[in-house]
């Protein structure tokens, strides 16, 4: 290992601040993704907000943690359109002139005992008012060519290279820790950094040490995969006997790497009230895994919200409110147009729908019955706009049709646009231009989804299915609109027609009605909506509660 001079030794100016008396507890982070900044493209979606947002306010309340992160070098993907207007996506490389390479660089066996160097690059806290984060990159001259692959791109579609990038972010992040002079816990933001839970276990860290974020009740997100093919990966940070392996195993020869942390960890968290049921309904039957608690998860509101939308709140100005929403509406449209060519109307009712596009979260929920919807979206007298935006994972293709079948449905009506680019400032442009913040996943299927509490503290009101937080906060016509609960247990199709039906519904009876004819009570929702959100909902409160609840 080598260090840069200027780079300073002892374990405070390593945190490069002083933490604050009730959180001296020094912590390590680790996250496959972090959302920090437009400038720094080192996420993908939901996780890395959350992370984002957890840094922020860490930073904020000077607490004692770090982040251990992965530079990627071409992101996770930028989003563009082919010539009809479907999505491309594109690899372009990126720099960053603000990450200071620190000289400490460490070696991980992946691989049949290959050595594959990595390197630390660190986000100072004055930088982007975080916490300091530690970003790992293996694009190093001294590695072979596959080598400095592996921190290409955020989840890469080949096998090999995911598992490599657990091994770089789990060992490679957990050494180090180690040059930095160690933490007192090592915290997982979900299972892709494992490897450091056995590496550090080797290295006399306890179970004490260790806790563990569950995020997702997906099946895709729980990585799974055999165990012996991992133990020649070098996942392990040792070689591992038959005997030992087959106390990892689950499901046959696999390793599950949820188990596996939720194992190693003294306490786990699910990320909402609804999570925790869930989760425990997942795990209950594997033994030896610690108490998964709910910790719901939350947004940074200095990061989030408009100054200006939030002074009008404050004083319960109505018309400055008014004013100011409808001059963030025309500055979205204007993304609008510029993307599609659409002159959208900042006096008419708006609708956005914006997250990552996976099946479950349903973004073609509204075309469901289009005879219906098009009766809604064809009424002259109480006009609406709707928008899409979101990312499908480059390999899904059923989350691509999905979209591409929204861009082509789309392309000549006046009041629906499609837009490429859902990263950190499109998504601020459409929290605060969006009135109606769009969300119906399938019930148990999101573990929080936070997208709507950055909409609610901009004056946009949700309507939602009562999934993931929404059950924490919604009161139905009071600070948003909620969907019916069904019986998650019916077969897909049956679900979506029913809840298709009560969205139609909702928009016909409710939604639309208020916002034209009752603008008293439509401002009352909204203002309602951003008093409930706050602080309850603000990144502040969950970094507080990880020391008090996880960490303690």
């Amino acid at each position: 290992m080598t260090q840069m001079n200027n780079f300073p030794s002892n374990q405070h100016n390593n945190h490069l601040y002083i933490p604050a008396k009730k959180f001296q507890k020094k912590v390590a982070y680790f996250s496959m993704e972090f959302a920090i900044h437009q400038g720094l493209d080192t996420y993908s979606g939901g996780l890395g907000f959350l992370a984002g947002s957890h840094m922020l306010s860490a930073y904020s309340l000077k607490q004692n943690v770090v982040g251990i992160g992965m530079l990627w070098k071409y992101g996770y993907y930028s989003q563009a359109r082919k010539d009809d207007q479907t999505m491309e996506p594109r690899a372009i490389q990126k720099y960053y002139n603000f990450l200071e390479d620190t000289g400490i660089e460490v070696g991980v066996r992946i691989h049949e005992n290959f050595d594959v160097k990595v390197r630390a690059y660190l986000l100072r806290p004055e930088v982007f008012n975080t916490v300091p984060i530690y970003f790992l990159t293996t694009d190093l001259d001294s590695n072979d060519y596959l080598s400095r692959t592996i921190t290409n791109y955020l989840y890469d579609a080949n096998e090999v290279t995911r598992v490599s990038q657990s091994i770089v972010l789990g060992i490679g992040g957990a050494k180090i820790m180690e040059a930095l002079g160690g933490a007192d816990i090592y915290h997982l933001n979900e299972g892709h950094a494992l490897p450091a839970f056995y590496y550090l276990r080797d290295r006399g860290i306890t179970k004490d040490q260790m806790v563990f974020t569950t995020h997702t009740p997906e099946k895709g997100g729980n990585e799974e995969r055999n165990a012996y093919y991992l133990n020649d990966c070098g996942f392990f940070g040792r070689n591992l006997s038959d005997e030992e392996l087959r106390k990892e195993m689950v499901n046959g020869d696999n390793l599950n790497y949820t188990i596996s942390a939720l194992r190693f960890a003294k306490r786990s968290n699910a990320v909402s009230k609804l999570h925790s049921k869930v989760a425990d309904g997942m795990w209950k039957n594997y033994e030896n895994i610690s108490k998964i608690i709910p910790i719901t998860n939350a947004q940074n509101e200095v990061f989030w919200q408009d100054v200006d939308l939030k002074k009008a709140f404050v004083k319960r100005n109505q018309t400055a409110f008014q004013n100011r929403k409808r001059s963030l509406k025309q500055q979205l449209f204007q993304e609008v147009l510029k993307q599609t060519g659409k002159l959208f109307d900042p006096d008419v009712l708006t609708i956005v729908w914006a997250r990552r596009f996976a099946g479950y979260k349903r973004a073609d929920l509204l075309l469901h019955d289009l005879h219906r919807f098009e009766e809604l979206v064809r009424d002259q007298n109480r006009p609406i706009q709707i928008i899409w935006a979101g990312k499908p994972y480059p390999m899904d293709f059923d989350g691509i049709g999905i979209f591409n079948r929204l861009v082509k449905y789309t392309a000549e009506k006046p009041n629906l646009a499609v837009l490429v680019g859902y990263e950190i400032d499109l998504s601020r442009k459409l929290k605060l231009g969006a009135d109606i913040w769009l969300n119906n996943p399938r019930i148990t299927r999101e573990a929080s989804g936070t997208s709507g509490m950055t909409a609610a503290m901009n004056g946009a009101v949700n309507l939602s299915t009562n999934d993931g937080w929404i059950p924490e906060f919604q009161r139905h016509g009071e600070n948003s609109f909620v969907l019916p609960e069904i019986d998650h247990l019916l077969p897909v199709e049956q679900q979506d027609a029913i809840d298709s039906d009560n969205l139609y519904a909702i928009l016909e009876n409710e939604v639309i009605p208020l916002f034209y004819e009752d603008k008293e009570q439509w401002m009352n929702i909204v203002f309602k909506s951003m008093e409930d959100i706050l602080p309850e909902f603000g990144s502040d409160r969950m970094a507080t509660e990880y020391y008090d609840r996880l960490y303690s």
